[in-house]
């Protein structure tokens, strides 16, 4: 029974945080508090009240309706708070009870939230990013047996996150002047949204985990990129939200990450 309540309440809590995760999502693009108001019906604008407002229950309840108007409720809601409940579930089966779990589970929780956003409006908010950055470098002796070596690897994580990125993009415009492109019509390769995520993740996962982030959230990036050339006529100068797929790659990296790189150190021989 203890152990069954304990994952009952790991599932509830995630879907609590989704529910805020939801708020976060409509608000921060908007540059509205996240605190206040209440949050409201965006048909009718009236108040919702508690009972209507459970995670996922509520929007089963309500058959995805508002109660007062009728207007539909985006089916964006309740996804948001099953998966972030299934990720608590998954990261709880993979560390347990510990403080490895609660710092995980924040650092998926602010990815799913900057993955949605960046989805549908393109950019990354500093509010999220920037306290994301230290908040890894704060709690990082916790995250290794050695706290000083938990500090210097976050320190150079997000350090590296944010200079790769940088250093990609500065090519990019020093390529296009040396074209003789226009300054007004010069754009950023990578956003700078990206640097600061790249350099949240190195502050929460390290130097290793930047690396494995960049590769798969590259090569994930590049196949979406190609799907939609064939599938919806993107051009290569098409914006796409690289967020999604760094974002991705980082929540990947928390399951399977630290495998997938002593695999390939051993495959090349570099540790046996």
């Amino acid at each position: 029974m203890p152990e069954m309540f304990a994952w009952i309440l790991v599932g509830l809590v995630g879907a609590c945080v989704g529910s805020f995760l939801n708020v976060c999502i409509h608000r921060l693009p908007l540059h509205r508090s996240i605190v206040t108001p209440r949050s409201a019906c965006p048909g009718c604008g009236s108040l919702i009240a508690w009972y209507d407002n459970l995670p996922i229950v509520s929007y089963l309840l309500l058959r995805a309706r508002c109660r007062r108007c009728r207007a539909p409720i985006s089916a964006q809601y309740p996804a948001v708070e099953a998966a972030t409940a299934g990720l608590f579930m998954m990261l709880f089966a993979a560390r347990g009870p510990s403080v490895a779990f609660l710092l995980d589970a924040s650092f998926a929780a602010a990815l799913v939230a900057l993955m949605l956003i960046d989805a549908r409006h393109q950019i990354l908010p500093n509010a999220i990013t920037l306290p994301g950055i230290a908040a890894g470098l704060l709690t990082s002796p916790l995250r290794a047996d050695a706290p000083l070596r938990g500090v210097a690897d976050a320190c150079l994580g997000a350090l590296l996150g944010f200079a790769i990125l940088w250093g990609v993009n500065a090519a990019y415009l020093v390529w296009q002047a040396a074209r003789r492109v226009p300054v007004a019509e010069r754009q950023d390769g990578i956003g700078q949204g990206d640097f600061k995520l790249l350099a949240m993740i190195g502050a929460f996962q390290g130097v290793r985990m930047v690396l494995f982030t960049l590769f798969v959230g590259a090569l994930t990036g590049a196949v979406f990129g190609l799907v939609m050339m064939k599938t919806r006529g993107y051009g290569w100068k098409s914006k796409l939200p690289y967020g999604v797929f760094l974002g991705g790659a980082a929540i990947l990296g928390l399951f399977v990450g630290e495998p997938a790189i002593r695999l390939y150190l051993r495959a090349a021989g570099i540790e046996p």
